[in-house]
């Protein structure tokens, strides 16, 4: 399995929030709401030298908020369909911000579905932990998809 190590500080991201108890389908409502009223949130995006948003993350974490992964087999948590923005950005009305903690993560490429479970047991194989929930990011720029699965918290 290729891969890249990353280490990304702390940041924030802007979306709209939903949970596994929101029932099947609900990640792809968020999206749907969160793609519908992106211009509510634009201004605050941190953009790349072209003025593209600087990334565009499905963010996790466990219902405590404290960023650790999905509970009970990593079926139940938090999700955040959002993107990123600067630091000090203000959530406008009906979404959420969260601020995201540092890690190291190793870096994949989404693919088949089966990315997440393959990285997992690679993980284990080669005595690597989740520090963390996995990221979910879309690089603007690139179109392409990427799984974060963080080993080392930062800070």
């Amino acid at each position: 399995m290729q891969f890249e190590r990353w280490i990304k500080e702390s940041f924030t991201v802007i979306g709209k929030e939903g949970s596994t108890a929101d029932g099947p389908g609900f990640v792809q409502r968020l999206w749907a709401d969160a793609n519908a009223h992106f211009s509510e949130v634009q201004p605050l995006a941190k953009t790349d030298a072209q003025g593209r948003p600087a990334g565009v993350w499905g963010a996790m974490s466990d219902f405590s908020r404290s960023f650790r992964p999905w509970e009970e087999h990593f079926s139940k948590g938090l999700y955040l369909a959002g993107v990123e923005c600067r630091d000090d950005a203000q959530a406008p009305e009906g979404w959420v911000r969260w601020t995201i903690p540092g890690f190291e993560y190793l870096c994949v490429q989404s693919g088949d579905g089966n990315t997440f479970s393959r990285m997992l047991d690679y993980m284990a194989e080669n005595g690597f932990a989740l520090a963390g929930a996995v990221q979910d990011f879309t690089c603007p720029a690139s179109g392409r998809s990427y799984m974060l699965f963080p080993i080392r918290r930062l800070g």
